[in-house]
């Protein structure tokens, strides 16, 4: 048996997850795409690899899967969706039956919490054979509304309703943190989603502290409680403004550069978790495999330079996919790359940068400044347009 690229990265440290980026729904057609794709000789490791990651009578027979947890997001919704539009707009016309006078953000609503739900209840038995540590899916709240702390609140409390073993995926706005205490004090789980800075780190972290101080007051049950606050990396260094103020001040900025910024930003705020024994997981998402511009080589540094880290890594089809074509071209992982420094030259450059100190240092921004910078207002434009999206598609159904 040949060891997938992932599979060798959670060998690195025990407790590190691999995650699946999607909904659980859409593996079995993704893995039927991927294996049509295989290299000639390559076929019986492939499959055999898809299977180790999520199979669906592995999971109902033995509670287990590859992967250690499912996460989310509207376009990843979506695509689903789109993968069965047919069962989906079944779904929509049954809900409005059902309902009587339900408006389409109304049908939308119920038509998510079901999403959540089939994909929570398809990795159950790996949340209950694991005594909860495992087997988690995480659902988010409407990203149209990341400054409406009542409106998250009372979605975040309908999504964790969906099933034991569902976490609230929260934005990293400044009312996404007050939710997230409130949540927490009720034991629920948490994601932090859309945040790529040490400031929103810290600011979770306290948020997290809070609640959980409120729950041990209250005598709540946190035995499955869990929390994981995402790095969004290359969103982080591509979306941001990064290279249009490095352009503006006659700076050159490549590709490995902003790497090295995005690997110093989540290296910071993992090593302070550390540091001071915080509860919370560092998450790694909006990874790439490239062509490294210094050494040619085929690389992907969102991995590699955390190997020996117990962080969670969710990675999508498309990612995976990715890392199965280069398992030959990938150099072995070091064990100790989540202890070695970034490259000083690149983050002396990097702190010209306004955007870079906001997101590198650890008062580089103020909790109502989150939702204002460029990576999150970009991610939340995408997360946003996919959900009205769905919402159209809803509409649509409905309107026959």
């Amino acid at each position: 048996m040949t060891n997938t690229v992932l599979e060798n990265l959670a060998a690195t440290n025990a407790d590190s997850e691999i995650w699946w980026d999607s909904s659980p729904l859409i593996f079995p057609s993704w893995r039927v795409e991927t294996l049509a794709k295989a290299p000639a000789g390559k076929e019986a490791d492939w499959d055999a690899a898809l299977t180790r990651m999520m199979d669906a009578e592995i999971i109902a027979e033995k509670g287990e899967m590859g992967f250690r947890g499912v996460t989310t997001n509207p376009p990843l919704s979506l695509q689903a969706i789109k993968l069965a539009p047919q069962q989906w707009a079944d779904d929509v016309r049954a809900i409005a039956k059902a309902n009587p006078g339900m408006d389409v953000e109304g049908v939308y609503w119920t038509l998510y919490l079901g999403l959540v739900k089939k994909g929570a209840d398809a990795i159950r038995a790996v949340y209950d054979k694991s005594g909860g540590k495992y087997g988690m899916l995480s659902g988010q709240v409407d990203p149209r509304f990341v400054r409406d702390g009542d409106k998250m609140l009372a979605q975040g409390l309908s999504i964790y309703e969906q099933g034991p073993n569902v976490m609230v995926k929260l934005p990293g706005s400044k009312e996404g943190y007050e939710v997230l205490e409130e949540l927490t004090a009720r034991g629920i789980s948490t994601n932090n989603t859309t945040s790529f800075t040490v400031p929103q780190y810290m600011r979770c972290m306290a948020a997290v502290t809070a609640g959980l101080q409120r729950a041990r007051a209250a005598g709540v049950d946190l035995s499955r409680w869990r929390s994981v606050i995402t790095h969004m990396s290359a969103r982080l260094g591509e979306l941001g403004d990064w290279r249009t103020e490095a352009k503006a001040r006659g700076i050159e900025l490549t590709l490995p550069e902003i790497r090295d910024g995005e690997e110093a930003v989540l290296k910071r705020a993992y090593h302070w978790g550390k540091q001071n024994n915080h509860p919370s997981k560092m998450l790694q998402c909006s990874m790439r495999v490239e062509k490294d511009e210094r050494t040619g080589k085929t690389v992907s540094r969102h991995i590699q330079d955390y190997a020996g880290s117990d962080m969670v890594y969710t990675c999508p089809p498309s990612y995976i996919a990715g890392l199965m074509a280069a398992q030959d071209d990938l150099e072995p992982f070091d064990k100790n790359a989540i202890d070695r420094e970034p490259n000083k030259a690149s983050i002396e450059k990097l702190l010209k940068l306004p955007s870079f100190r906001q997101a590198y240092e650890f008062e580089g921004m103020k909790p109502d400044q989150f939702a204002h910078f460029g990576s999150f207002k970009a991610t939340e434009t995408e997360f946003a347009a996919a959900t009205r999206q769905t919402v159209d598609f809803v509409r649509m159904t409905m309107e026959g």
